[in-house]
């Protein structure tokens, strides 16, 4: 499930990842001073949560930008297993991607009419 390249959703759906990385940052502490994580686990979960969206949002435009981004949702919300927070935040994000992505395919279709 991809858009086109030239889709003008793709900025926006670029800037949410952007924002995923900086709420995956934000959920470290949350995870050490709420949930008790060893300060080790939580950074090791944020990083590599990080990871899939940082390349995803600089790599929509390919093949493999959007698959990382729906994997990225999946990790937002995984992440909840770690701090329940990020449960409730990634349901959010998870579903702003889902409402941003649905629109770029409507603007897709109302482009080929």
């Amino acid at each position: 499930m991809r858009l086109q390249p030239n889709n003008p959703m793709n900025r926006a759906l670029a800037s949410l990842l952007i924002f995923d990385v900086v709420v995956f940052g934000l959920a470290f502490p949350g995870m050490v001073l709420i949930s008790g994580v060893s300060p080790m686990t939580a950074g090791i979960a944020c990083g590599v949560a990080m990871i899939p969206a940082i390349v995803s949002a600089g790599s929509l435009r390919r093949p493999i930008g959007h698959p990382l981004g729906w994997l990225t949702q999946i990790v937002g919300i995984a992440l909840g297993f770690l701090t329940p927070m990020m449960f409730i935040m990634g349901g959010v994000f998870a579903l702003i991607w889902v409402m941003s992505f649905i629109l770029g395919k409507r603007l897709e279709g109302a482009a080929a009419v």
